[in-house]
């Protein structure tokens, strides 16, 4: 077991991370996508379990928005085959870091965890010094560039995110070397 902080991390379990938007057809599948690729691009997939999900249902069993799709795919990441679900199929408290988009997603996920729990709901842009109060904005309403943003913004945001996790997770460090 390493030590990190309050937490404990069993090197042999991976750590767990869900991000979430508001239906889980924009952001969260296209934060997902490109946080898998970025893992498996330093070789660290073996060591995440990476899912996404929506505060509401209303989406369940939904692909990706197209529009999604496509501004992933130019970049090589195929996020098609994921399906939208809701928080409310989930046990929250099974997850090491809980990443969501904006303020109300924050404020619907706190909602549902005990006060203990709150420390690991983080926002996604949190980690990014510069930006870090700023939201990632919903495209659904928008125009395909609208999710060319979206996509730069999670892009940088994961960046920032696995940084910070290798920090705290020296164990990952180690292995990014290995590969």
């Amino acid at each position: 077991m390493l030590s990190v902080g309050q937490e404990s991390v069993d090197m042999f379990q991976p750590v767990r991370i869900i991000f979430i938007c508001y239906e889980n057809i924009c952001r969260s599948p296209m934060a997902e996508g490109i946080f898998t690729n970025l893992l498996l691009s330093r070789g660290l997939h073996h060591y995440f379990s990476v899912c996404s999900a929506g505060t509401v249902s209303y989406q369940s069993g939904s692909s990706p928005d197209q529009r999604a799709v496509d501004a992933l795919h130019v970049l090589g990441i195929d996020i098609s085959s994921i399906q939208a679900s809701g928080i409310d199929t989930l046990e929250l408290d099974n997850f090491d870091w809980i990443f969501v988009m904006d303020y109300e997603n924050y404020e619907d996920v706190v909602s549902l965890l005990p006060v203990s729990e709150s420390p690991k709901i983080h926002r996604m842009m949190e980690f990014v010094e510069e930006r870090r109060h700023e939201e990632v904005r919903d495209p659904y309403y928008g125009s395909p560039e609208d999710f060319i943003q979206v996509r730069d913004d999670l892009l940088l945001a994961s960046e920032t995110i696995l940084n910070k996790m290798i920090t705290l997770y020296p164990f990952l460090e180690q292995r990014e070397l290995n590969t």
